[in-house]
């Protein structure tokens, strides 16, 4: 049934919640990375930003913020627990003292190494057929955009 055709007490069902689905299977897959991030030290926030870095080194913590939809209010302790833990290393950028950039350090590049067999590891876990997930990855990230695309312009 399409949810054009629900009545409102069937659109005030909990699992006609589009929001619903999306904020459980996230919590079911986090729940999934917890034993493959532990003997990493990594918790999976923390495993997101070593992806950002991954990727590309010495960002700003606004760059790193933008890639994960991450506040500097939620992601500078993520990034103080990542120095406290000998990953990164955060400084001032001295072109301007209003930056902090934030760079892996050398066992944050080590750690790289042993972090490669985790998205093995969760295609495995998921049982997911590639085909599958790349049809539900690409939806699930055009519905994100246009949900951002929403909230810049209710900011306007």
């Amino acid at each position: 049934m399409t949810h054009s055709r629900l009545t409102d007490d069937e659109l005030l069902a909990l699992n006609n919640q589009l929001c619903f689905a999306l904020y459980s299977a996230s919590h079911a897959m986090t729940r999934l990375y917890r034993p493959m991030l532990a003997p990493l030290g990594l918790t999976y926030p923390q495993y997101m930003v070593m992806l950002v870095l991954w990727e590309q080194d010495g960002l700003t913590v606004n760059d790193i913020g933008a890639r994960l939809y991450l506040d500097s209010g939620t992601l500078t302790p993520l990034l103080k627990r990542l120095q406290a833990a000998g990953l990164v290393e955060r400084e001032r950028d001295p072109g301007d003292e209003r930056r902090v950039l934030v760079r892996l350090s050398e066992a944050g590049r080590q750690l790289r190494q042993q972090a490669k067999a985790v998205p093995r590891q969760m295609l495995a876990e998921t049982t997911c057929p590639p085909e599958q997930r790349h049809a539900l990855l690409t939806q699930i990230t055009q519905l994100r955009e246009q949900l951002h695309a929403q909230l810049a312009a209710q900011q306007q």
